[in-house]
Order: C-alpha cells, then sequence, then structure tokens
C-alpha cells in the first residue's frame, strides 16, 4: 500500500482539523502525519488569541484534544519553521506539506499619527492578556480614557478586557502577571469606534450581549447613530443575528447611562458609529492624545461616506482591531498585499507564474485571509486535503521517510522540542497551579520554563 508521510506546519485548529480529516478520509494509502508548531504548547489562536473570560472555547480546545490523544498524529512544539527545520528538510522526509500558520499580525491602519507612542495593535495587546510566551510580560495602562478602533469580534474582546475589572478575571485561566497589570489598570472609559451603523457591524450576538454583564460598567450608545435607513431596517427585519444585536443595542438606549446621561458605574464602555477614524493627534511628546474622525452615513448602494463633519476625543491610548495579517515563510510564496500564500483551494501557487507547487498545500487563515469562525475552518481544510489526496502523482518522494528521521534531526541541531506527553504535562501544571485558587488553570507564560516543564526536566 502506498504511504503518505504528512508534515503540517501549525497546531491550531486549522492544522489540527486538517489532520483529523485526512485521517477519517476513503483512501488507498495509508497515512502518518506530523504537526509542527513553533509555540510549546498547541492550539493555536484558541489559546492565545480568544479572551480567557469565554470559556465557551473550551468546548472547542475539548474537541482538538480529542484529536490529538488518539495517538495517530506525532506532534513537534517549540520547532520554528525555517529556523529550527527548513523546507528542504521537509521534503527530504515527507511527500508533503500543509502551511496552517494563521494570521497574528495587525492589518494596517493608514492614518497620521497611527504610530504615536500609545497607539497599539490588538494582536499584540490580546498575545499579552493571553500569556503568550513571546511578548513582553508587562502592559501599562495608564491612560484613563482609550479608543479602540473596529467592530469585529476581537475589537469587542479588547474593549471587554479594557473595562473588566481585573478581580472579575480571577475565575478564569489569565496568568499571574496579567491580572497584576489589569488590576494596575487606570482606565475609565472605553471608545470603540466603528465606520458604519449598529446594523453593520461584525461581531456576534454573543460577544455584544457580554459586553452588557459587566459588573459596574456602564453601556454608553448614542441616539444619533440609530437613524436608520432603508438598508438598515432591511437587515434588521431579515437576518436573524442583526435582530438580536439591533435589539440589544435598543435596551441599552433605555439605560440612564445612555448618551453620556447619568450611569452610576465607575467605569464607561462607548459605542460610536458612523465614525471614521482620519487622524491620531499627539502632545509635546509624541504620545497618543486625542482620536479625530469624521462622521460617515450610508451612501445609498450598500456603503458609506463622509459629511464633512469631524469630531475630536481625548484619549491616551489607541487599540487597532482591523483585522489580521499573515506572515511570510521562509521558502514559500507569499502574497504581501493580501498577507496569505497564494493558492488555489488549498492548493500553493507559485508567486509569478501561478503554477501549482507541487507537494505544498495551505489551510485555515493564511490561505483564505482571517476571516470565518471555527466551523470554516473545518470545510476549508476539507478542501485543502481532497486535492491532497487527489495529487498524489505529484508528491515528493522523500530520500528518508522514517519515523526516526525527525527526532534525530532536530536533536542534532540541538532543538528543545516538546510532544503530545509533554504538552500533557504543561496542561496538568497549570490545572494544578490554579485548583488552590479555584481556578480554571494560571497559564505558563515563560517559554522556557513551559519547555521545562513539558520536557520534564
Amino acid at each position: 500500500m502506498t504511504k503518505l508521510r504528512l508534515a503540517i506546519v501549525g497546531a491550531g485548529p486549522a492544522g489540527i482539523y486538517a489532520a483529523d480529516i485526512l485521517l477519517k478520509t476513503e483512501r488507498s494509502f495509508d497515512v502518518s502525519i506530523d504537526l509542527f508548531e513553533q509555540l510549546p504548547a498547541p492550539y493555536g489562536l484558541v489559546r492565545y488569541g480568544v479572551a480567557p473570560d469565554h470559556p465557551r472555547i473550551k468546548g472547542v480546545i475539548n474537541a482538538l484534544r480529542d484529536v490529538l490523544d488518539r495517538g495517530d498524529i506525532r506532534i513537534f512544539g517549540n520547532v520554528r519553521f525555517g529556523e529550527d527545520i527548513t523546507l528542504a528538510d521537509l521534503k527530504k522526509h515527507y511527500n508533503a506539506v500543509i502551511f496552517a500558520t494563521g494570521a497574528i499580525r495587525d492589518s494596517k491602519l493608514d492614518i497620521p499619527g497611527i504610530d504615536a507612542d500609545g497607539s497599539f495593535g490588538a494582536a499584540d495587546f490580546v498575545s499579552w492578556f493571553d500569556g503568550h510566551p513571546d511578548v513582553p510580560r508587562e502592559w501599562t495602562l495608564d491612560a484613563s480614557s482609550v479608543a479602540v478602533l473596529g467592530n469585529g469580534n476581537v475589537a469587542l474582546d479588547v474593549a471587554r478586557i479594557l473595562a473588566k475589572h481585573a478581580e472579575d478575571l480571577l475565575p478564569t485561566e489569565i496568568s499571574d502577571n496579567v491580572h497584576a497589570g489589569l488590576e494596575a489598570s487606570k482606565v475609565t472609559d472605553v471608545h470603540v469606534f466603528g465606520r458604519r451603523g449598529p446594523a453593520q457591524v461584525k461581531f456576534t450576538p454573543l460577544e455584544l450581549r457580554e459586553l452588557g454583564e459587566l459588573r459596574d460598567v456602564d453601556m454608553v450608545v448614542y441616539d444619533e447613530d440609530f437613524d436608520y435607513d432603508d438598508a438598515s431596517l432591511a437587515a434588521v427585519a431579515s437576518n436573524k443575528q442583526v435582530k438580536v444585536i439591533d435589539r440589544v443595542l435598543q435596551q441599552w438606549r433605555t439605560r440612564p447611562s445612555a448618551n453620556n446621561a447619568g450611569g452610576e458605574a465607575s467605569r464607561r464602555l462607548h459605542l460610536h458609529f458612523w465614525a471614521k477614524p482620519v487622524e491620531i493627534k499627539t502632545d509635546a511628546e509624541g504620545k497618543v492624545a486625542a482620536i479625530v474622525y469624521e462622521r460617515t452615513e450610508p451612501d445609498g448602494s450598500g456603503g458609506l461616506r463622509g459629511t464633512g463633519e469631524l469630531r475630536e476625543i481625548a484619549i491616551g491610548q489607541l487599540y487597532r482591531a482591523v483585522g489580521y495579517f499573515g506572515s511570510p515563510l521562509s521558502d514559500v510564496p507569499f502574497d504581501k498585499k493580501h498577507g496569505v500564500i497564494p493558492n488555489h483551494e488549498g492548493q500553493v501557487l507559485a508567486k509569478d507564474s501561478n503554477q501549482r507547487v507541487p507537494g505544498v498545500y495551505a489551510t485555515g487563515w493564511i490561505k483564505r485571509g482571517p476571516v470565518g469562525l471555527i466551523g470554516h475552518t473545518k470545510s476549508d481544510a476539507m478542501e485543502t486535503v481532497q486535492h491532497l489526496v487527489n495529487d498524489q502523482g505529484s508528491w515528493w518522494q522523500p530520500e528518508d521517510p522514517s519515523d526516526a528521521a525527525i527526532p534525530a534531526l532536530l536533536e542534532s541541531r540541538g532543538v528543545k522540542w516538546t510532544d503530545l506527553a509533554g504538552w500533557h504535562r504543561l496542561d496538568q501544571h497549570e490545572i494544578a497551579l490554579g485548583a488552590p485558587h479555584e481556578r480554571a488553570r494560571v497559564k505558563v507564560v515563560p517559554r522556557d520554563e513551559m519547555v521545562r516543564i513539558s520536557r520534564g526536566e
């Protein structure tokens, strides 16, 4: 029977789903799969891109854990593609590779002042509050008024963590350094800006409802933003999700805090719709001092246009949550404009000729861009895997496809890689750290400590 030795780079949902789908596919060949992950722990953005106060994401982690725990997929953690292992290495030991490296950088926003001191990408802040090992441990929250740009789920995650009281995060898996940083926060007002109206937002009803449940935080919405045009009314009438979002926002309009009218909480979360940021003003030291935005309005054909009316709000920090962007990989084609690996339904294409690159595939956000939820990732992986199966004639012919080759290679290069048993050790260690305090877990943050615990050293 033909043997397929497959490497998958990236052990987040996209990579794990691709492995699972392939192993469950009816096929005429035998499969063995190795997952490579640059972090010592698996699950990608499910572990390092979702706010710690989202317990429902545990369901996703449980599903991913079940796949890995079957024992038919090897995982090599703490292995950086392009440094510890290269494309040439993979060609020597595998028939094909699927890249599932996701998108972890922030998309750029080109307005004056956006790079001022105190202006941050949401991805960096999310990585910090999720205990990512490769970002600084400290985050200074020394401004009382902050802005969040964007109307997607990441923007609401950032806004919620900024507005929430640190003690209310203690039951979660928040790491100690993050709790200390949030406890020292001087934030009292969080302003969220979206270019479009309430009926055109990208976040989900669940994310929105969670904002309104924050303890000692007033929700502030503005009546002027709810003068709906025909397109907005039609969206509310025809789309169940938009209808629920509208219902939540309309309820908030009846609260004492609406329009800044007399709320009693110590913190406020303001939602500004029809607000397009045009400039970030700075003080004499080059630090963020204010945001200037233009009021927008519907253009009658599903888009928006500026009204020419400019407004200004004093802020001390800014977080832009306007989308994620993929990162280039060594020796792999990359589309700099869209932040993805160029591909046709997951088959990687040469950058200039649009010809297929044999043996190289992509799935997840590095394939399609940072859009869609977990469900999209499964169908995405299925499409890529189907092409991989059908392309049997163009697989690589490896020199040494033996199971022992990769551990020997990594060892010869001094790579301290972690495996599935190591992840179980780290997982149990984090749970044990949380148990005395009735917390789900306490994340271990330093990379070297994660590796040491994983390797039982």
